[in-house]
């Protein structure tokens, strides 16, 4: 052989050692590319059947539609998602890179999880005190439908016209649940009748103020460059909308409401459904994300007050209390310098002080996390119409180009229901470092797949909420131990629900049953305790995340910290949770055991 034709033959193995070194990594671009590109077409295909949600993400596509909520549309979008999960199954992930097999992961276990849930389509109440199209839709007008030229405000107006059709598709599924038996609690009747009159009250429909929506209509075109007569014309428009349309829709919707009130009782919990126990643990397996059962989660929050009740006696020894645990709590409930006056200028004072304490974490961020978000928040209180019935804080996502800032709701429809030594730990659990934080860096990540950006999964989204109370207490916050007992109040509460949840849904418990546990167990005041409970039982396991989020981010804290040891850096365990987006409890824990074998490795 020559020097030549060695020369080739050497050339010739290295090609070949070539093509099969590079034949892997390009496979899994392929797949990798076709996966991603299948995760934002099923991203754009779900967002193109929801003109509410492109509106709460700042996207003006469908500005002058409502949602389908019918039946039909319904199993249409359960016909979608089977033909979503075929089209998903023909990709393998093995072939393809870590990051987006991790998506697919995920997206497979969102359809599967939605198709089989398809069975559930009823259980549950779409009119309550809590949330419902009777308050959706006119909250979404106010606070994320924006008119920033004509057209935005002839979509308004095109919105107001179509409640009408929007209303007849509630009162169908209204009827459709009543016919399996599946009607709300009494005590739900009240408050949706008057929240649904709050929204007809007032000009033009009646003398006296304007009403919500034609106020905030009447503000939102002032601000724009308009000639006299086009204003007074789209004003007209409005008010056409409000009387022909929306007035008609809301008095036909609390017609029906007093007579399926008629079919009410008292039986609160998800047992009186139809296979009520299955539906339960269910919901409880999407909710935690895990396998425990009602009687383990019971068991946990037993255990979980007993703690925190010790811990609370600690505070009294601190601030020299005179008296047992349950004096505290009426102490702390009752004693006025824990409350602000229930007049607007404290309202407004409460909102300037949560705004504080929201600033003065961002200005410490770095101590604990590596990334920041970019878009803005804005601390706000619960609008009128809904704050009787709405929750007492609550959080709002940032629109997806970050153009509309997070919110976080205050509630202060009583000054009483809000004590001054909650109000740290609350601003924390909704802002930042909290829902925020947490919500803002998931959908500017770059890199994953927009399912993944503005999904949720409650376990991990409200125990990270609930794990950001107690970050600020490792960082030397909480100076006052009134402060740091609201603190752990807040967590008790959380803890309490893991029992009266389990209670009122698996074990039989009566509303007023679930109402006197939190009472001897929590110093909340029994405003806040009726308005929790009634919040539980209409919205069956939610209030089991919080709690079983937070101790397992905890817990995978606790085991980096010990097998990393002074190679443990928070900043980056706090990255590893924040940015993959949310995931469930198994997959986070899969993904923090990934960085604490790669931290050893060096």
């Amino acid at each position: 052989m020559t020097r030549l034709t060695a020369l080739l033959c050497i050339v010739a193995i290295a090609a070949v050692f070539t093509a099969c070194s590079t034949s892997e990594p390009s496979r899994q671009e392929d797949e990798s590319a076709r996966a991603n590109a299948l995760f934002e077409t099923f991203f754009e295909e779900d967002l193109a059947r929801s003109p509410m949600r492109q509106t709460y993400l700042g996207i003006k596509t469908d500005y002058d539609k409502w949602d389908n909520i019918s039946d039909a549309f319904e199993a249409m979008s359960h016909a979608l998602r089977r033909d979503q999960l075929a089209r998903l199954s023909r990709l393998n992930p093995e072939n393809m890179d870590a990051a987006t097999a991790l998506s697919f992961r995920l997206q497979r276990q969102v359809l599967e999880d939605a198709i089989a849930d398809y069975r559930w389509r009823h259980h549950n109440y779409p009119v309550n005190q809590m949330f419902g199209i009777h308050t959706t839709a006119p909250s979404l007008l106010i606070n994320q439908h924006h008119i920033d030229n004509r057209q935005d405000a002839e979509a308004y107006i095109t919105r107001l016209a179509g409640i009408a059709v929007l209303f007849d598709q509630l009162i169908d599924g209204l009827r459709a649940r009543a016919e399996k038996g599946i009607v709300m609690p009494k005590f739900v009747f009240p408050y949706a009748i008057e929240a649904s009159n709050n929204i007809i009250t007032g000009a033009p429909f009646g003398a006296g103020d304007d009403s919500v929506l034609y106020a905030d209509f009447k503000r939102k075109i002032g601000a724009l460059q308009l000639t006299y007569a086009q204003r007074e014309a789209l004003l007209t428009d409005a008010s056409t909308a409000l009387r022909q349309h929306v007035k008609p829709a809301y008095e036909k919707l609390i017609r029906y409401l007093v007579e399926l009130e008629q079919q009410a009782d008292t039986r609160d919990g998800a047992w009186k459904f139809p296979e009520g126990e299955a539906f339960y643990n269910n919901a409880l397996a999407r909710t935690t994300t895990t396998s425990f059962s009602a009687a383990e989660i019971h068991i946990v929050g037993l255990e979980e007050v007993a703690r925190i009740h010790s811990e609370m006696r600690d505070i009294m020894k601190q601030v020299n209390f005179a008296g047992d645990l349950a004096a505290f709590f009426t102490f702390m409930r009752t004693d006025p310098q824990f409350y602000y006056p229930e007049d607007e200028a404290s309202k407004e004072a409460y909102l300037a002080a949560a705004t504080a304490i929201i600033d003065n974490m961002e200005s410490r961020l770095d101590e604990l996390f590596l990334t920041r978000p970019k878009a803005a928040l804005k601390v706000q209180r619960v609008e009128a119409f809904r704050e009787k019935s709405a929750g007492k804080a609550f959080y709002q996502r940032p629109s997806m180009d970050g153009s509309r800032p997070g919110l976080y709701y205050a509630n202060l429809y009583r000054m009483s229901n809000m004590p001054t030594y909650q109000m740290e730990a609350l601003a924390y659990h909704e802002g930042i470092p909290g829902h925020h934080m947490q919500i803002a860096i998931a959908q500017e990540l770059e890199g994953i797949p927009q399912f993944r950006k503005f999904g949720g999964y409650t376990a991990y989204v409200e125990g990270w909420g609930l794990y950001s109370e107690w970050i600020p207490k490792q960082m030397g916050l909480y100076q006052d131990p009134y402060s740091d007992f609201g603190r752990l109040a807040m967590e008790l509460w959380r803890a309490c629900r893991l029992v009266v949840d389990t209670g009122i849904h698996a074990k039989q418990w009566t509303r007023q049953q679930a109402i006197d546990y939190l009472k001897a167990n929590t110093p909340n005041p029994e405003g806040d305790i009726v308005n929790a409970i009634e919040r539980y039982i209409v919205i069956p396991s939610q209030a089991t995340a919080y709690k079983i989020g937070m101790l397992k981010i905890q817990q995978l804290r606790a085991t980096s910290e010990q097998a990393l040891g002074k190679r443990f850096d928070i900043r980056q365990f706090h990255d590893v949770v924040l940015r993959n987006g949310p995931v469930p409890l198994n997959v986070l824990e899969d993904l923090v055991d990934r960085w604490v074998q790669e931290t050893k490795r060096g």
